[in-house]
């Protein structure tokens, strides 16, 4: 199976999420650039789980995935004011 579109694909919108954490006007559409960012990476790691046929890159990407939502709650919090 040919991989090498959906890579490309990947990578362009990694870009283009990474460019609006740069350029982002504030804080709450930086933390969605970087969620989404977050998101991109998972959907990679299992892309590349399935072109090299390992599992492994299946559970590091749930792992993965469990972090980032943690950690965006935590930045949702940080940013609305109140205390965890």
């Amino acid at each position: 199976m040919n991989w090498f579109p959906a890579i490309i694909a990947m990578a362009v919108c990694i870009i283009i999420t990474v460019a609006r954490i740069i350029i982002g006007p504030g804080a709450p559409t930086r933390l969605v650039a970087f969620d989404t960012t977050n998101t991109l990476v998972v959907a990679s790691m299992v892309i590349v789980g399935m072109m090299f046929n390992h599992a492994i890159f299946i559970d590091v990407a749930l792992v993965y995935a469990l972090l980032s939502f943690t950690m965006t709650l935590y930045m949702a919090k940080y940013i609305e004011g109140s205390k965890f």
